[in-house]
């Protein structure tokens, strides 16, 4: 049999193991899961026939050494920063690879080495990155194909929660790495091309630099910019575009009131807070106020941030029990960041029957013939429960997929590379249909970018 090794079986793994174990016999496939913790990868492979978990801790070097040698090809779920060392096995013992991970700095080096190896090291083949390279290929593709010349590409996506599990006032809860929603867009001003200008938006900003988005059925979403929007420029061939703008896709409402967050300094992560183990949540906000004799936190922080106290923004305050004298902190050393974490883990986790949902919006401005187009594109996952989610189907799916078409000589190219050649995307978009990942395309008039944002 053909074997498969799947190292880590974290929550975006249980589509990915259930879409190989469902090909196992047809594609005489044995899927060993590799993890720290045992159990959970023996309760999503439930006893099959063509599958065994195995205790592996990633920095055992043998048995690392061992379980990839023994693989035909090996998939890591790991955290970005630990897939290097597996890198580095696959090459010495020729195995290819797939990760949903960017490419980083040091798995980039390994690309002379991978492909005088003659393998295939296949990453961001999640949702974002994943789904998004491949989808925004392929329109890309077919317009140039067609004579077409890009002048705008806006590219946006969101883990959320489902409408029907949609019950607190941020119209949001935790779908995925709470720590990455908390210090998300810090580290740098990001940057986007608009109409030709080179855009920043700093961090105290960047909630506050908002556009909205409007998808058939579900309604109104307000995005804000990502880091780095001329990452993939060269990559997807837009040297020429006018505007590249991809950012992260919220409910409408949600970014003013993290503003607030920001501005008061509880989403930093550059400093511990003294004592914090003995703060209740009330001290936590009580620390970034200025000390009066007499004004409740509640008043300092109204007046404070100019809050009024029939403003939308304050109920989503209260709603999150940060003034709560009696809840502890019970973080020691903790950065602001940290406990924020905490106090919102109270109210934004995942309830048993709560659902969630990927939403990822594409927009296309071209020239064909001296005339302007646009093409917008949306694709909206539910997902089924807390084990099967939209985010374990639109990440995990894509790896799976891949890793079948590499092992069955579809995907030929060897190297480190991404999924933006149509000799990946075309057959795995195709296969994602399948599943109810799919896009929705409209031709509408060309606007260019939006003018009351100039």
């Amino acid at each position: 049999m053909r074997k498969i090794l799947v190292i880590g079986s974290g929550k975006s793994t249980s589509y990915l193991l259930k879409y190989l174990l469902d090909k196992s016999v047809s594609e005489n496939l044995f899927i060993t899961v590799g993890d720290l913790n045992i159990a959970i990868a023996e309760k999503l492979i439930d006893n099959h026939q063509n599958a065994k978990a195995i205790l592996l801790d990633i920095f055992n070097e043998a048995s690392r050494k061992n379980a990839i040698k023994n693989a035909d090809i090996v998939i890591s779920m790991l955290p970005a920063s630990l897939h290097i060392e597996v890198a580095k096995d696959c090459i010495l013992f020729g195995k290819n690879m797939v990760t949903a991970s960017y490419i980083s700095p040091e798995m980039q080096a390994l690309d002379a080495d991978v492909k005088a190896r003659g393998l295939i090291f296949m990453n961001e083949i999640g949702v974002d990155p994943g789904i998004d390279h491949m989808s925004a290929m392929q329109v890309l593709d077919r317009i140039r194909d067609n004579g077409g010349s890009v002048i705008l590409f806006e590219s946006f996506t969101g883990g959320l929660i489902a409408p029907e599990s949609d019950n607190n006032l941020w119209n949001y809860k935790f779908t995925w790495n709470p720590r990455n929603v908390v210090i998300a867009g810090q580290g740098g001003a990001a940057k986007f091309l608009q109409e030709g200008t080179y855009k920043y938006i700093p961090y105290h900003r960047l909630f506050r630099r908002t556009e909205f988005l409007d998808i058939d059925g579900f309604g109104r979403f307000e995005v804000y910019a990502n880091r780095d929007s001329l990452k993939y420029q060269n990559v997807y061939g837009l040297d020429t575009v006018k505007t590249l703008y991809r950012g992260t896709i919220r409910r409408v409402g949600f970014c003013r009131a993290w503003h607030i967050f920001v501005t008061l300094g509880m989403t930093d992560d550059s400093y511990t807070i003294d004592d914090s183990e003995n703060m209740s949540y009330r001290d936590f906000v009580n620390a970034f106020l200025p000390y009066s004799p007499s004004d409740s936190v509640e008043l300092k922080l109204r007046h404070q941030l100019k809050i009024d106290q029939d403003d939308i923004v304050w109920e989503k305050l209260i709603e999150l029990d940060i003034f709560n004298a009696k809840k502890p902190v019970g973080l020691k050393k903790a950065t602001p960041a940290q406990i924020l974490q905490k106090i919102l883990m109270d109210s934004w986790a995942l309830d048993q029957n709560d659902k969630d949902m990927i939403v990822m919006y594409h927009k296309f401005g071209y020239e064909k013939d001296g005339k302007t187009h646009q093409i917008d594109a949306n694709m909206v996952v539910l997902g089924d429960d807390q084990t099967y989610t939209a985010m374990a189907k639109t990440v995990g799916l894509p790896v799976a997929i891949a890793t079948l078409a590499i092992l069955n000589g579809k995907i030929k190219n060897p190297g480190v590379q991404i999924p933006i050649t149509k000799e990946v995307y075309e057959p795995i978009l195709k296969e994602l249909k399948d599943f109810g990942i799919i896009f929705q395309e409209k031709h509408v008039p060309y606007l260019g970018y939006n003018s009351l944002n100039n």
